[in-house]
C-alpha cells in the first residue's frame, strides 16, 4: 500500500469538478475537516447525500473515504461505541472487498473498528485489538499516515490492558521506524505518549511530551487548530492538577461549555475538575463542585450511556460519583452507582479494579446520612411547593420520604423525577415515571411527565412505546408526543400530520397549531402556515377571559410575527399591514407591496454543504430584506436579491452602548421571494491599489453591477517579477453581473475598467461562461499562482 491518500483525494477531487460533481467534489475535500474538527451538523447535513452519490456514481473508494471519515467523527467526537459498531463491521467488510482493497483509505477501517471496541470496552477487548492491529500494521509502510495511526491505537490497547510502560517503548520504536522512513510523526503521536506516561504517574514527564510534540508540529510549519488547541490544554490541565498546581491548571482548563460541545476532552476535563475539587482549589470563579457540575457530568454520562459505550461510561460515573460523595449529594451518588452497576454488568472484563472501586463508591454514597424531613413524609410534596431547597437536597428529602412512605405515592416519585431529571439522569427519571404507570399510578400526569424526559433524552423507542400506549386510552396525547418527538428530529411533515390528529380530537388546541404552523414553515408551505397562525387566532381565548395557567391560550406577540412572515411569504400584503398595525408598525404607505428601507441587519442561511452563512441585507419590511453581498453557488440566493426571514433575533443585543451602536440583529433566512436574477463570476489577482479598487467598485454598481470582496488582509499572489519573494498583496472577489447584461458585455466592461491597472486581473469563469478567449486569463492564473 503506497498510494498517497492526500494525493488521491486531490486527483479525485479535480476530477468530481471537471465532471460537473461539485456538491460530491466539495464533500470529498470538507468531510475530514468536519469530521476532526467536530463540526457534527455540518457533517450529518453533507453525508447523506455525498454517499448517495458516490454509490450512484459507482465510486468505492470515495465511499470508504466518506464513510471512514464519519466514522472518525462519531467515535472519536461522539464518543459512539455500540451505537456506531454494525457500521464499523460493516465499513471494514466494505473496504476490504476486491475493488477496495487498494484503496489508500482502507486501510483505516481497521482503525476504526478498533477504536469502536475501545469505547465499549477497552480492556475486554485487548487480544482482538492486538490482533487485528498487529496484522494490517504488517502490511503498511511506516511511510504512511495510516502506520502513525494504528501504531497510536496499538499503543492504546496496550494502555488499556495496564502495560503503560509496553505502550512508550512501542511508541519510540514506532517512531523510530516513522523518522527512519523520512516522515515526522503526528501532534497526536504526542497525546498516546502523554497518556501512556499519565497512567504511569509520571505527569511532569507527561508535559514534556506535549511540549515536544507541539514544538515538532509547530516547527514543521503546521498551525495549531482549535481542535488542537482545545485538546492540549485538556491533557495539560489533567496533568497540572495531579501535580497539585491547581493555579496553571485551572489556566488552561477549557471552559465547561467546550467540554459539553466536545465529547472528546470531557473525561480529561472532568477527572481534573476531581482533583482540583480533592486539593481544594474549587470553587474558583463560576466553577465549583456544585448540583451544576454534577448535572453537566450526568449529561455527559447519559450520553455515553445511550451510545453504548459502557467503559467510557463508567469510568466517568465513577469521577462524577466521587465529586457527588464529596460535596454530600447522597441520591444523585447512590444513582449515578446503579447507572455504574449496570455498565459494569455489560463489560467483558472486571478484573482490573473497576469492580472495586464501584463497590467503594457504592459503600461511600451509603455512608452518608439520609436527608431528615421537615414534615411527614405525606406532606412533602405540599411543602415543597411553598418552599425551594436546592434541587440536591430536594431529591435528598423525596428519596427519603419515598422510603418512609408505601409503594402508592405517585406524587413523591413524580416529583423525585422531575428533580432527577432536571439534574440529568434523564434515564433514572424515566425509569420511576415508567413504573409508575406500569403499576396503574398517576395516570393523569405521569404520562406527560415521562414523554417529556423520553423526549429530553433522545429515547425515541421509549417515545414510540409511550405512543402506542396511549393511543388506545388518549389518542391526542399519542398524535402530541409523536409530534414533538418528530419535531426534535426535524420530520417536519410527519409533525403535521400528528398536529392534524391532535386538532381532530382537540380542535381547540392552541399550542399543537403552533407547533402545526412552525412545520408547514419548515416545509415551505407558507400558505398552510399563514392559515393555520389565522385559526390560531379565531381559536385563543380573549386575555380577560384566560383562567390561571391559561396564559398560552391567549394570542402572544410571536403568534403575529409569526403571521406577518408567512402572509410577506405569500404575498398577501393587507394581512401584512393590518397585522402590522396591531403590532403598532407603521407603514410609508397605506396599500400594496411593503418596500421600506429599515436598517442594516444579519441573514444567517445554511449553505449546500450543511455549514452556516452570516451575510449582511437591508431589511425593506417587517419580514423582508435585500440581500447586499454577491454570493456563490453554495447559496440558492444572490445580490439585490429580496428574501423572507423568520421573526425571531438569533444574537442578543451587547451590554454597552457603544457597541449597542454597532450591533445588528440576526435573523434565520426562510425563502426567497423576488430574486434579482444575478449570475456570479470570480475576479483574482493582484491588489491594484485603494483608489483603482474603489474606482472600479464606483463603476460596477453605477452600471448595475455587484461587486463583494472575500480576501482579507493575508490573501497574497505570486510576483511574476520576484518569484522567491513574499509576494504581492492579492484581491479575490465576487462580481454580480445582472440580468440585463451578458457575459460578454460584463468582459468588455471589466477589461475596460481595468486597463490602467499595475496588474491584469483573472477572470476565467466569466471568459469560459461567454465562449471568450481564456488563454489571457489561463496565462494570469500561471504567472501570478492563482
Amino acid at each position: 500500500m503506497t498510494t498517497d491518500i492526500w494525493g488521491w483525494v486531490h486527483d479525485t477531487h479535480r476530477q468530481l469538478n471537471e465532471a460537473g460533481q461539485h456538491r460530491l467534489a466539495t464533500a470529498l475535500a470538507e468531510i475530514a475537516g468536519h469530521a476532526v474538527e467536530g463540526r457534527n451538523e455540518q457533517l450529518d447535513a453533507m453525508y447523506p447525500e455525498a454517499l448517495a452519490s458516490a454509490r450512484a456514481l459507482g465510486l468505492p473508494w470515495v465511499e470508504v473515504f466518506l464513510r471512514h471519515w464519519r466514522l472518525q467523527n462519531l467515535l472519536n467526537k461522539r464518543h459512539q461505541g455500540e451505537a456506531a459498531m454494525a457500521e464499523a463491521v460493516s465499513l471494514l467488510e466494505f473496504a476490504h472487498r476486491e475493488e477496495t482493497l487498494s484503496c489508500p483509505q482502507s486501510v483505516c477501517a481497521v482503525q476504526d473498528f478498533t477504536i469502536c471496541h475501545a469505547n465499549i470496552d477497552g480492556p475486554g477487548y485487548v487480544s482482538e485489538r492486538l490482533a487485528v492491529l498487529e496484522e494490517t500494521l504488517e502490511r503498511v509502510e511506516p511511510a504512511r499516515a495510516c502506520f502513525d495511526c494504528l501504531s497510536r491505537e496499538y499503543a492504546d490497547t496496550l494502555e488499556d490492558d495496564g502495560r503503560g510502560e509496553e505502550a512508550l517503548t512501542y511508541l519510540d520504536r514506532a517512531q523510530a521506524r516513522i523518522q527512519a522512513a523520512g516522515e515526522q510523526v503526528s501532534l497526536a503521536f504526542g497525546h498516546s505518549r502523554a497518556s501512556a506516561l499519565h497512567r504511569l504517574g509520571r505527569y511532569q514527564d507527561a508535559l514534556a511530551a506535549y511540549d515536544t510534540a507541539e514544538h515538532a508540529y509547530v516547527a514543521a510549519r503546521n498551525q495549531l487548530d482549535d481542535d488542537d488547541r482545545r485538546k492540549l490544554a485538556a491533557g495539560r490541565a489533567l496533568n497540572l492538577a495531579a501535580l497539585g498546581r491547581a493555579g496553571a491548571a485551572l489556566d488552561l482548563l477549557p471552559p465547561a461549555e467546550e467540554a459539553d460541545q466536545y465529547a472528546d476532552i470531557r473525561h480529561r476535563w472532568a477527572r481534573a475538575v476531581e482533583l482540583l475539587a480533592q486539593g481544594g482549589a474549587l470553587p474558583h470563579g463560576e466553577l465549583a463542585n456544585d448540583a451544576e457540575l454534577g448535572a453537566r457530568l450526568a449529561r455527559w454520562v447519559g450520553h455515553l450511556d445511550t451510545a453504548g459505550s459502557h467503559r467510557p461510561c463508567l469510568d466517568l460515573v465513577l469521577v462524577a460519583g466521587r465529586l457527588a460523595v464529596a460535596r454530600g449529594a447522597r441520591t444523585i451518588a447512590l444513582t449515578l452507582v446503579a447507572t455504574g452497576e449496570r455498565k459494569l454488568a455489560l463489560l467483558r472484563r472486571t478484573d482490573d479494579g473497576v469492580a472495586d472501586r464501584l463497590a467503594a463508591l457504592r459503600a461511600a454514597a451509603e455512608a452518608l446520612p439520609p436527608a431528615e424531613l421537615p414534615v411527614p413524609a405525606a406532606e412533602l410534596v405540599e411543602w415543597l411547593a411553598e418552599h425551594t431547597p436546592a434541587p440536591e437536597t430536594g431529591a435528598d428529602l423525596l428519596a427519603a420520604a419515598r422510603a418512609e412512605l408505601p409503594a402508592d405515592a405517585p406524587a413523591v416519585v413524580a416529583n423525585l423525577a422531575a428533580v432527577l431529571g432536571m439534574l440529568g439522569h434523564g434515564r433514572t427519571a424515566a425509569d420511576l415515571l415508567w413504573a409508575e404507570l406500569e403499576e396503574g399510578r398517576g395516570q393523569d400526569y405521569v404520562a406527560g411527565m415521562l414523554g417529556s424526559m423520553l423526549i429530553e433524552a433522545g429515547d425515541g423507542e421509549g417515545v414510540r412505546r409511550l405512543a402506542e400506549r396511549l393511543l388506545t386510552t388518549d389518542p391526542s396525547d399519542a398524535h402530541w408526543l409523536r409530534a414533538r418527538w418528530a419535531a426534535t428530529e426535524g420530520r417536519w411533515s410527519e409533525v403535521g400530520e400528528h398536529c392534524a390528529g391532535v386538532l381532530a380530537h382537540e380542535p381547540e388546541a392552541i399550542n399543537t397549531r403552533r407547533l402545526a404552523a412552525a412545520a408547514a414553515t419548515r416545509t415551505g408551505d407558507h400558505a398552510g402556515a399563514q392559515r393555520i397562525y389565522q385559526e390560531l387566532l379565531a381559536h385563543a381565548l380573549p386575555e380577560d377571559e384566560a383562567g390561571p395557567g391559561e396564559e398560552h391560550r391567549t394570542v402572544q406577540e410571536p403568534d403575529l410575527w409569526h403571521l406577518i412572515t408567512a402572509a410577506t411569504a405569500n404575498r398577501d400584503w393587507d394581512t401584512v399591514r393590518a397585522v402590522g398595525a396591531r403590532l403598532g408598525i407603521e407603514f410609508d404607505e397605506p396599500a400594496g407591496p411593503v418596500e421600506e428601507e429599515w436598517q442594516l441587519i444579519t441573514l444567517r442561511a445554511t449553505r449546500t454543504n450543511g455549514s452556516t452563512a452570516e451575510f449582511p441585507a437591508v431589511r425593506t419590511g417587517p419580514a423582508t430584506a435585500r440581500v447586499l453581498p454577491v454570493l456563490g453557488d453554495e447559496l440558492p440566493l444572490n445580490h439585490r436579491d429580496i428574501v423572507v426571514f423568520g421573526p425571531a433575533v438569533l444574537n442578543d443585543p451587547p451590554q454597552s452602548e457603544e457597541e449597542q451602536e454597532r450591533w445588528r440583529p440576526t435573523f434565520e433566512l426562510l425563502t426567497l421571494l423576488d430574486p434579482a436574477g444575478y449570475t456570479t463570476y470570480w475576479l483574482d489577482g493582484a491588489w491594484p491599489g485603494d483608489d483603482h479598487w474603489v474606482a472600479l467598485r464606483t463603476d460596477l454598481q453605477q452600471a448595475g453591477y455587484g461587486v463583494w470582496a472575500y480576501s482579507g488582509d493575508h490573501y497574497a499572489v505570486t510576483d511574476p517579477a520576484d518569484q522567491d519573494g513574499e509576494g504581492l498583496p492579492g484581491i479575490y472577489a465576487a462580481l454580480g453581473v445582472p440580468p440585463t447584461a451578458s457575459a460578454a458585455q460584463a468582459d468588455a466592461l471589466l477589461l475596460r475598467l481595468t486597463a490602467d491597472w499595475p496588474h491584469p486581473v483573472s477572470w476565467l469563469d466569466l471568459a469560459e461562461a461567454g465562449g471568450l478567449d481564456t488563454a489571457r486569463h489561463k496565462e494570469i492564473v500561471e504567472r501570478y499562482g492563482l
